[in-house]
């Protein structure tokens, strides 16, 4: 059979399963088991996939990811994160636009200690939101940072969802966790510039109303018991990475013990919240595990049908150079994030695009990296972007989604800006890794 045969039965079969509403790890297994009848003989090859579930989730690389959700469930549910709102809310004092940058502030801070989109989004849209549209913000000053500020968690560690990646595209953890913090910190910066460049060019977008005068010293105080502890938590997850003092795993387990901690001094600790906690992170634990499985075997399908093999040559065989086909492999990403979600994006595209990748010498982190940016733009982008259905749900009635589509377009504009500076310069992503190999 012609490798594109392969390639339309394996894709198509996907993509039409998750259009009929299958779920993600479904539509894989029974597209698995379709391609193991007609490429590997039939029931022996369901036996080999069976085989083959226990190693596809005993990779060390995935240990980090169930802490990590735990960490961030602590941290939300506790109700720590409004007491960091609370602080840059008082520190930021009577500026234009004052709610936006808290908003894309508690949000950076938030991504670092969370790891989820989702769960960032819904937190700053509960809360802010109808403080800004009570403000008379307009929708777009309103709804965009929210949006910008809940994708942040997909590129500065501990993301989740780059623990996924690395686990399955087989790129260190570590180094791909690190890689963010530079990009992600770029992108804070940039987001609070658009936020900046939208209330010059329309002040009414975002009025300014009295605001109680505080002093320095209350300022410096709120930032000092309600930010830096968390500057603490940042610092066992990410600085014990850069310094080669833990792997993301330890790091992970650091993470926990001191969102404990916190919980204990700041009096928030209650056994309710440790089970809560708990119960999230082995509900998202079991799916991912769940898709892994399935990831895994579609993979070496893809691979033994002769698809994989056909598409590389097929993509190189064309004369645009390393930069054209990431280029390709990009747009790819951008459409498909209009109509799935990052976790099926994943699946599709990690076993065609890696081996391109190899072809072409690409540095699997800065690759990695790149991937990650195209995948968080799929959060914001209609018609199924995930973030912009989590704002809408906490939106006041009425809310269209086309004006949630509306307040990210800028955001998505910054980030296809900063996936090119990184293509530019690659070593905004590879200059800290590279730290960690001395």
């Amino acid at each position: 059979m012609d490798w594109y045969y392969a390639f339309a039965i394996l894709i198509s079969s996907v993509l039409v399963l998750m259009g009929l509403g299958v779920p993600v790890a479904f539509a894989f297994f029974a597209t698995n088991i379709l391609g193991l009848f007609v490429f590997f003989g039939g029931a022996r090859g369901v036996t080999q996939m069976v085989s083959n579930f226990s190693e596809a989730i005993s990779t060390y690389s995935l240990a980090p990811l169930p802490m990590f959700l735990v960490m961030g469930s602590l941290f939300f549910r506790s109700g720590l994160g409004d007491r960091v709102i609370e602080a840059l809310d008082l520190a930021i004092g009577n500026l234009r636009g004052r709610l936006s940058y808290v908003t894309l502030g508690a949000g950076a801070v938030f991504a670092a200690l969370s790891g989820s989109s989702l769960a960032n989004a819904g937190m700053m849209g509960s809360l802010m939101a109808p403080e800004m549209l009570k403000r008379n913000y307009k929708p777009h000053m309103a709804y965009g940072p929210i949006l910008g500020a809940g994708s942040l968690a997909v590129v500065i560690p501990p993301s989740t969802l780059g623990v996924l990646l690395g686990s399955l595209a087989q790129i260190d953890v570590g180094a791909l966790l690190i890689a963010g913090v530079i990009p992600g910190l770029l992108l804070v910066v940039m987001y609070g510039a658009l936020i900046f460049t939208q209330t010059m060019i329309d002040p009414a977008a975002a009025p300014q109303y009295a605001v109680p005068k505080t002093s320095g010293w209350l300022k410096v105080k709120a930032i000092a018991s309600n930010i830096l502890p968390m500057g603490f938590l940042i610092f066992c997850v990410v600085g014990t990475i850069i310094m080669g003092i833990a792997t993301p795993t330890e790091s992970a387990g650091l993470g926990c013990m001191g969102v404990l901690a916190l919980l204990v001094i700041y009096r928030k600790f209650s056994l309710a919240v440790i089970w809560q906690s708990l119960d999230d992170a082995v509900k998202v634990t079991g799916m991912t595990f769940l898709i892994i499985t399935a990831s895994t075997t579609f993979s070496q399908v893809f691979a033994f049908s002769g698809a994989s093999n056909g598409f590389i040559a097929a993509l190189t065989s064309f004369d645009i150079g390393p930069y054209g086909i990431l280029f390709l492999m990009i747009v790819v990403i951008l459409i498909l994030g209009m109509f799935m979600d990052q976790v099926s994006m994943m699946l599709i595209t990690i076993p065609l695009f890696m081996p391109v990748a190899a072809q072409f010498g690409f540095d699997p982190v800065w690759f990695g990296l790149m991937l990650l940016l195209a995948y968080e733009i799929g959060f914001t982008t209609p018609p199924f972007g995930l973030l912009l259905f989590v704002v809408l749900g906490v939106a006041p009635k009425g809310t269209s989604l086309t004006t949630m589509a509306f307040a990210a377009a800028p955001y998505v504009g910054v980030t296809l800006l900063l996936i090119i500076l990184v293509a530019t310069f690659p070593q905004l992503a590879l200059w800290l890794p590279s730290l960690m190999e001395r």
